[in-house]
C-alpha cells in the first residue's frame, strides 16, 4: 500500500478499535499528521491517562511508553517498533545507580523522564526538561542531589539554582552532536530570528551563563520542546533558529506557516524517533501488536517519583 491508502486504513482501524494514536514532537511528519495528539514525553503520557479509550498508540521511544503504562496500568499501551530506544535512557543502568545511591547515602535521586522504568523505581523525583528547575528548587535547600543522567540538562540546573548537585555523566546522542553554537555566524546569518535551544544541548549552560539574551544575537530562549512550541505561538519573529531534533520543525511549520524555521544542525536527527513509520502503525493497528507492560511491582514504585512531580508542577 501507498501512503494515502495506509493512512485511510489507519484511521479505519483506529475509529474500529476505539484508540487513540500519540506521536512525539520528533516523529515522522506523517506520524505526526495521523495522530491524534503530538507533543512532549510527559505531555503525551497525560493525554494518554486522560483518555477514554482503552488502546493507545504511543508513536515515540520505548522508554516514553512505558511512563505512559505506568501512569495509566489499565490501558493497552502499544508501540509500533520494540526497537525504538533511547541513548540518553541507556546511558545509565538500575546497577549503577544503585551503586550511586550507596556512595550517597543522603542524597535526594533526581531524574530526568528520560529513563527506564527500573530507574525511576529507586528515584525521588522525576523532571521534565521544562520543570527541572522548579522541582529541584522544591528540594530542601540543605539536600544534596544526584541528578541524572543528561549531564548538560543537570549543569544547566545547577547553573540556574546554584545548588549543590552531582551529576551523571549521560548524554542524548542527537543534542551531543549540536555541541558549541557560533553565535556570532548564526547571528550574521538570521539577524532577527529567535534562537530556541533546548536544555539538552550541549551550549544550554553556557548560553544561560552569557544571559537569556545573548548580546547581538536576537533573542534566546533555553526551553523544552513544548515551551518551544508556546514560544512560536506567542511570538511576533517571523524567523526562528532551532536548536533540538528536526522532528520539531514539521509541528512549528503548520503553526506559523508564515514564519522561517532553521535547524540549528541539519545532523539533529534521531534515528529512534524515526523507526515510527506508517506501515508499521498500520501493523500494530491490525495485528493488536508490541504491547509495552510495566509489571505492577516496579509500576507501583516509579509511578511515586512521577506523582511528586507533577504535585510541584
Amino acid at each position: 500500500m501507498d501512503n494515502n491508502e495506509l493512512i485511510k486504513e489507519i484511521l479505519k482501524l483506529k475509529e474500529e478499535k476505539g484508540a487513540v494514536i500519540l506521536a512525539h514532537n520528533y516523529e515522522l511528519p506523517e506520524i505526526q499528521d495521523i495522530a491524534d495528539f503530538v507533543g512532549d514525553s510527559l505531555g503525551l503520557s497525560q493525554q494518554a491517562a486522560k483518555t477514554e479509550a482503552d488502546t493507545i498508540i504511543f508513536c515515540g521511544v520505548h522508554f516514553m511508553a512505558e511512563t505512559s503504562s505506568i501512569i495509566s496500568p489499565n490501558k493497552k499501551i502499544l508501540i509500533p517498533d520494540l526497537e525504538a530506544g533511547c541513548s540518553l535512557a541507556d546511558s545509565i543502568t538500575i546497577e549503577e545507580l544503585r551503586n550511586w545511591k550507596k556512595e550517597n547515602p543522603d542524597a535526594v535521586v533526581v531524574s530526568y523522564v528520560n529513563t527506564t522504568a527500573e530507574i525511576k523505581t529507586e528515584t525521588d523525583y522525576c523532571v521534565t526538561s521544562s520543570n527541572a528547575v522548579r522541582v529541584v528548587e522544591a528540594i530542601p535547600s540543605d539536600k544534596q542531589i544526584l541528578f541524572l543522567p543528561d549531564r548538560f540538562l543537570g549543569a544547566y540546573v545547577a547553573a540556574v539554582t546554584g545548588r549543590d548537585i552531582k551529576i551523571w555523566q549521560g548524554g542524548c546522542h542527537v543534542h551531543e552532536k549540536i555541541g558549541e553554537i557560533d553565535f556570532d555566524a548564526a547571528h550574521e546569518k538570521h539577524p532577527d530570528a529567535d534562537f530556541l535551544i533546548h536544555p539538552e544541548c550541549g551550549c544550554s549552560s553556557s548560553c544561560m551563563l552569557k544571559s537569556t539574551v545573548y548580546e547581538g544575537c536576537g533573542n534566546v530562549k533555553i526551553v523544552s520542546t513544548e515551551g518551544m512550541i508556546d514560544h512560536v505561538k506567542n511570538s511576533d519573529a517571523k524567523n526562528f533558529v532551532v536548536a533540538t531534533e528536526i522532528g520539531i520543525l514539521h509541528r512549528m511549520k503548520k503553526l506559523k506557516p508564515e514564519a522561517e524555521f532553521y535547524p540549528i544542525s541539519d545532523e539533529s536527527v534521531c534515528e529512534y524517533m524515526k523507526m515510527i513509520t506508517l506501515e508499521k502503525l498500520y501493523n500494530t493497528l491490525k495485528n493488536d501488536e508490541f504491547e509495552v507492560k510495566v509489571p505492577a511491582e516496579i509500576a507501583d514504585k516509579a509511578r511515586l517519583s512521577i506523582e511528586r512531580m507533577l504535585e510541584i508542577v
